[in-house]
């Protein structure tokens, strides 16, 4: 008996790794169809540490260690420097019996590089973490919108740009979008998949940029 489930279970690892690579393979497919589809773009499945540098200043790459990107999509949307990527890091953890334990995370980022520069700006729906984070002494912006308040935490340093930025359209346009979380710093303006990218949700991706970047008053973009 126990030389058949020996049998069965490396037969079921085999399964898993042959299943995770036709899935790889589908993802990077479909990556590069989309970036064929566009006017000058590309795509790329290299793994890269040089995109965690470039963007560490985003905090939502700022998680665990062992930082790396992969699937690298980049070209022009409506005029802007735009670009997409899956992102990878790990945490870890001990059990009971003291085992070290590593856990992978990834999510997708989807960015572009807006006209000018503008302060630190976080976005994300609200949570546990954030309800932590007010008691220990972070605290959330609070807007006019108490619905609006009570779905997102949002946080700056510059409290009036965060009002200016939170409008009360682009109130109205996130409250569509729950689960919608993004960050603004320099010119920098990006949105996340909480999950691993996949080809058939860039679209949707880079309309709601182009969409949040539409919201932004003209005023915040004058000398």
């Amino acid at each position: 008996m126990q030389p058949l489930l020996i049998i069965l279970g490396i037969a079921a690892i085999i399964g898993l790794i042959y299943w995770s690579y036709i899935q790889t393979k589908k993802r990077r497919e479909a990556f590069q169809a989309w970036a064929a589809a566009q006017d000058g773009w590309s795509y790329s499945q290299e793994r890269r540490r040089d995109v965690y540098n470039q963007y560490r200043f985003l905090d939502k790459m700022r998680q665990g260690s062992n930082h790396y990107s992969f699937d690298h999509l980049s070209g022009t949307l409506s005029g802007y420097e735009a670009r997409a990527f899956n992102f990878h890091y790990e945490t870890h953890s001990t059990d009971s019996k003291g085992n070290r334990q590593t856990h992978h995370h990834h999510f997708g980022v989807i960015l572009i590089h807006i006209e000018r520069e503008f302060p630190e700006l976080r976005l994300h729906p609200e949570g546990l973490l954030s309800k932590l984070g007010q008691m220990l002494g972070y605290d959330d912006i609070d807007f006019e919108s108490i619905e609006f308040s009570k779905k997102f935490s949002v946080r700056s340093k510059d409290k009036k740009f965060a009002f200016d930025f939170c409008n009360t359209g682009m109130m109205e346009y996130l409250l569509k979008y729950p689960k919608i979380a993004l960050e603004i710093e320099g010119d920098t303006l990006a949105i996340y998949d909480s999950n691993m990218l996949h080809a058939e949700e860039l679209d949707a991706f880079f309309s709601q940029l182009l969409h949040i970047r539409k919201l932004m008053p003209d005023f915040l973009f004058r000398a």
